[in-house]
């Protein structure tokens, strides 16, 4: 099995979400799930934070309504001389009202910041997220081999590889790509990442749980599409306000890799002793999507242990997250987890931790002809002229006589350094028997 290095891969359309979860509009406080009085707390504290603003300003930092809702709240506050309005615009409604906040309303707001100091879009209730996750389930999703074939066109795979990788995609659990480094694991997983990216789903900004505010939208690892504006919950979002729950923002499924950072307590709640509010871990920013763990094996923490903290959630699909309270959450897992490493398994784990992994695909070396086979699809990209010769003296001379392993990578980086030497040398880039053997030279290093 061989592929080809950094490559763009042509990722098939596929048709987004099927419209089996849209979050329902809101026109009213109590369809937020949240309480006046809660609400009322955030109000204060974006005041408290940005000073004088217009409500339908406020709309916008707040992700909910104006009529119906905000008016309400903003109502609420004014009655209780927490707010005051400072201006107004004729003939523009109370939506264009620029409201100020008042000593009283400072204190209130100071003393809501002692609790959180979050200050953004109104967060969903857990209950409405979990719903919307069952909804959008990966499990709705499939693949056949036509797709597979075509998301992993710009590489070099076997048939045998594709008839794996195909049914170990559509199995949504995990996935264990194994093998020596430099022949495309991590091109296969993000591969396949893009296609996943190709549809779309609804996430909420942050999640509720009792008092408790959880951050969940990352503007990194997550692609706004569509509707939004450049934040998750501007005036787009108020546009399509009478069609859906600005809250939400609309995404691309998520793709997320994590690498030699990876720790345990990353895999859990983090909370913010200063700004009060939670993080969302990997795995649940990672839901209805594909959470790469590159360099499996490499990580701080002992590999038993990482994969101990995942023998419920790929079982039971199912994650259970600590608040620092002590109060445990249940939440969906429904993520595609992809483990990479170049280590061999029996130095990660014991074969009963494996039988816990779907699906076990080891990435080997190429053949020979995959070897050729790559050289000439790469030299094409980088402008390099193909002399078929010289790549068989390459293979003759170094791989075979001095006994060294193909790697498809290797294609790429000789490339590479033909180019730089073909340009010092003011000669066409090829494939020659001479840049070749310069080329190695520069490259490879012995370990002894």
């Amino acid at each position: 099995m061989a592929v080809l290095g950094r490559s763009s891969v042509n990722t098939p359309k596929q048709a987004p979400a099927t419209g089996a979860f849209l979050p329902a509009p809101i026109t009213s406080v109590d369809d937020t799930g949240l309480s006046p009085l809660w609400l009322q707390d955030l109000v204060l504290k974006i005041y408290y934070f940005q000073g004088y603003m217009s409500g339908f300003k406020l709309a916008e930092e707040i992700a909910l309504p104006f009529t119906g809702v905000l008016d309400q709240i903003l109502e609420a506050l004014k009655r209780e001389k927490s707010l005051e309005v400072r201006s107004s615009q004729m003939g523009l409604g109370e939506g264009a009202y620029v409201y100020a906040i008042t000593g009283a309303g400072i204190a209130r707001a100071r003393e809501a910041l002692e609790r959180s100091q979050y200050a953004g879009p109104a967060p969903v209730p857990l209950a409405r997220y979990i719903e919307s996750i069952h909804k959008q389930s990966r499990s709705h999703m499939q693949v056949t081999p036509r797709i597979i074939h075509q998301v992993l066109s710009a590489m070099v795979l076997s048939e045998q590889a594709y008839q794996r990788i195909g049914p170990a995609v559509n199995s949504g659990t995990s996935i264990f790509l194994y093998g020596p480094p430099g022949n495309g694991k991590t091109t296969v997983a993000r591969s396949v990442g893009n296609m996943i990216q190709s549809q779309q789903m609804y996430i909420p900004f942050a999640l509720y749980v009792d008092g408790q505010v959880i951050k969940l939208y990352d503007s990194v690892n997550h692609q706004l599409i569509g509707e939004e504006d450049t934040t998750p919950w501007g005036t787009g979002n108020l546009r399509a306000a009478n069609r859906r729950d600005p809250r939400w923002v609309h995404i691309n499924r998520p793709f997320i890799v994590t690498g030699g950072e990876l720790t345990l307590a990353g895999l859990d709640l983090v909370f913010d002793d200063t700004l009060k509010y939670y993080e969302a871990p990997f795995q649940v920013k990672a839901n209805g999507g594909i959470l790469l763990i590159d360099d499996f094996g490499r990580q701080q923490v002992r590999p038993r242990d990482l994969l101990n903290r995942w023998i419920v959630p790929l079982e039971n699909r199912i994650d259970y997250m600590t608040m620092h309270t002590g109060r445990k959450i249940e939440v969906p897992f429904d993520v595609l987890v992809v483990f990479s490493t170049n280590l061999p398994p029996r130095d990660l784990v014991d074969e009963a931790f494996l039988r816990r992994l779907r699906h076990k695909i080891e990435i080997v070396d190429p053949t020979f002809d995959e070897f050729k086979e790559i050289f000439k699809r790469v030299a094409e990209q980088k402008g390099v002229k193909y002399i078929d010769s010289g790549v068989n003296n390459l293979l003759q001379e170094f791989y075979i006589k001095g006994n060294h392993k193909l790697r498809a990578n290797h294609p790429r980086d000789l490339c590479d350094q033909i180019v730089d030497i073909s340009h010092y040398l003011g000669k066409e880039a090829e494939t020659s028997p001479e840049l070749l053997d310069r080329a190695v030279q520069s490259y490879f290093v012995e370990l002894g």
